[in-house]
């Protein structure tokens, strides 16, 4: 029994360093992009924070960072919601309250969301990597090259997909239909790029909201019904994807037919 006592206290003790630790890592990435305003420096701890997938013999790394896709897009975009809300020309106060709420949602992801091994859970994981790193993407990078941002926007498409079709055991054509999601989402991202349209958002002044964020994750959600519908009947049934059918459709034509006048094109 006293054994019992002693696994729970440090049970307990691992828990509570964990949590600590990681509001900890949310909170130095508001501080490091306030004190400093680099991008690079809170992009090195990024790199730090995940020293594990290279704590390992080199011949493993590039399976460990595929595996970490998910994370460190959701890190990298997290570090630019937080540089971008303090470039929109808000108060200052307004600025930091915009950093604490996402610091709150960042914390919330790494305690709440990312630990959960679920299918259901594993699928949202994803769906939250793919809205917030479009929107890093088109936020940051629409200056750049066409060539920069498409191969970018694959990356997350592939990383996504991956994720999602890992928690299947059938894994097979993982690889390919992973790759095939990433080159729709790469040419989704190359015709966006040569026409942007966003959706300013409150109180984050000149830091608009893209719509191809929104698409993409609508679009995701219907390939990911269909093809959960496909693994469990060995086929596509119209009652297990009419309603991710119609909202994606009804999500599209709103954003096209009703909300392009409240837009800034870039």
């Amino acid at each position: 029994m006293e054994f019992l006592r002693i696994v729970k206290r440090r049970s307990f003790l691992n828990e509570l360093i964990y949590v600590i630790l990681n509001v900890a890592l949310a909170l130095a990435f508001v501080i490091i992009i306030r004190v400093t305003g680099s991008l690079l420096m809170a992009f090195g701890l990024v790199v730090l924070s995940m020293w594990r997938v290279f704590a390992v013999r080199p011949r493993f790394w590039f399976a460990n960072i595929q595996t970490n896709l998910v994370s460190a897009i959701v890190n990298v975009s997290y570090v630019t919601f937080l540089y971008m809300a303090g470039m929109g020309g808000a108060s200052d106060s307004t600025t930091i309250l915009i950093q604490l709420i996402l610091a709150t949602l960042y914390i919330l992801w790494l305690l709440l969301l990312k630990p959960q091994s679920k299918r259901v859970y594993v699928a949202l994981q994803a769906a939250v990597a793919l809205f917030v790193g479009m929107t890093a993407v088109y936020m940051m990078l629409y200056g750049w090259w066409s060539s920069a941002v498409v191969v970018i926007v694959w990356l997350i498409g592939y990383a996504t997909a991956r994720h999602v079709l890992g928690s299947y055991d059938e894994e097979s054509h993982s690889m390919f239909l992973s790759l095939v999601w990433g080159l729709i989402l790469a040419e989704i991202g190359w015709l966006t790029y040569h026409w942007t349209i966003a959706y300013k958002l409150p109180f984050i002044v000149d830091v608009p909201l893209p719509q191809v964020s929104i698409i993409s994750l609508s679009l995701g959600f219907l390939v990911y019904k269909s093809y959960d519908s496909y693994y469990h009947n060995g086929k596509i049934r119209l009652t297990d994807v009419a309603f991710p059918m119609i909202f994606t459709i009804s999500i599209i034509a709103l954003l096209v037919l009703a909300f392009n006048g409240y837009q800034a094109v870039v």
